[in-house]
């Protein structure tokens, strides 16, 4: 499936007054990991501004121990800070990276603004070195756009 398609998609999951956030957020976990074939872990960060925490909120994938990643840390926690998208085409090449799994090759992480705020972030892994595209940015960037209606 393509963006293009997935995004009416995302919209209706948004848009549905019948399920809670978090239900919802889930649903657009796996409705990305579902159909794009290179996401291999999907899921959302939320950030704790006080203690400076991101804290792992609805994902898809493989379970992992990084449910708080101090800002700073990590490519998660690198986002926490700058406030920019992050594409890591190969992980095994970045110095602050937190290894989840020997099978995850690259990463894309894009936050997640509401009222001008980065409240958290979507965070993509994949198998495969190199995916990630301006594509993916656009269209991680729509769907953060979309999951700010939620707050």
């Amino acid at each position: 499936m393509t963006f293009q398609e997935l995004q009416p998609k995302i919209s209706a999951i948004v848009a549905d007054t019948n399920t809670l956030r978090d239900e919802k957020l889930l649903n657009i976990c796996q409705l990305l990991n579902a159909n794009i074939e290179y996401y291999n872990w999907v899921g959302f960060y939320f950030a704790n501004h006080e203690a400076k925490t991101l804290h792992l909120g609805p994902y898809v994938g493989a379970e992992t121990d990084h449910t708080v990643i101090p800002f700073g840390k990590g490519i998660c926690g690198q986002v926490a800070e700058s406030n920019a998208n992050f594409v890591v085409p190969d992980v095994a090449a970045q110095d602050n990276y937190i290894a989840c799994s020997f099978t995850v090759k690259s990463e894309i992480v894009v936050p997640l603004f509401v009222n001008g705020q980065n409240i958290g972030q979507i965070d993509i892994d994949s198998h495969v070195i190199d995916p990630f595209t301006e594509a993916d940015e656009r269209f991680l960037e729509f769907v953060n756009q979309e999951v700010a209606k939620l707050y």
